[in-house]
């Protein structure tokens, strides 16, 4: 029974190890300004959503977008940020290089509960991913600029962009946070010390 234990655990382990290795890869990496965003962007710049930020990125925070008629919300933001990140901005107050941040924006369901009127996550609108680029490395792709790369997928299909343009389809919502490096910083509390 013994060697039985024994062989079930060092199974276990022998599992666990690839895992544990890639994680900690993925945020010494993001912590030392190694481009993580690599394996968001291929090398023209075209930008993608990973299949697992919800398991190996880290939860920055969330925004409800208030309904015109005040009952509640229409949409739910919810917004992860790539292994490291947090503690590299927390260190230097800035992004490092190569930084990937995914919002996942939903329709707002509200209906009235116990404590109140409440909205929650609904329907899945689809995914805005901006990645950190310092260095300008797609100086010809209009998605790139302004320190970042953008872009939008419809949930529908989450492999297509339908951001032709950044300028034109993106940085007008981030003005308001031109001095935080385009991101709305307030309403992350991860990234405060």
């Amino acid at each position: 029974m013994k060697i039985l234990k024994a062989a079930c655990i060092a199974f276990v382990m022998i599992l666990a190890i690839p895992a544990a290795v890639r994680y900690s890869q993925l945020r010494a990496n993001a912590a030392d300004g190694v481009s993580p965003g690599a394996s968001v962007a291929d090398r023209d710049g075209h930008l993608r959503v990973p299949d697992d930020y919800r398991t190996t990125y880290q939860l920055l925070g969330s925004w409800a977008i208030a309904a015109g008629d005040g009952g509640g919300s229409k949409e739910i933001h919810v917004v992860y940020a790539s292994p490291g990140v947090i503690d590299a901005y927390r260190k230097d107050k800035r992004f490092p290089d190569g930084a990937v941040l995914i919002k996942e924006v939903f329709k707002a369901t509200t209906s009235e509960m116990t404590t109140g009127t409440v909205s929650r996550a609904g329907a899945l609108k689809g995914w805005f991913v901006m990645v950190k680029d310092t260095p300008n490395k797609h100086p010809d792709n209009a998605l790139w600029g302004d320190g970042w790369g953008w872009s939008w997928f419809e949930a529908g299909d989450r492999s297509r962009m339908t951001t032709t343009n950044y300028k034109a389809q993106c940085l007008a919502c981030h003005v308001p946070a031109r001095t935080s490096d385009w991101v709305y910083v307030d309403g992350y509390p991860p990234l405060k010390n």
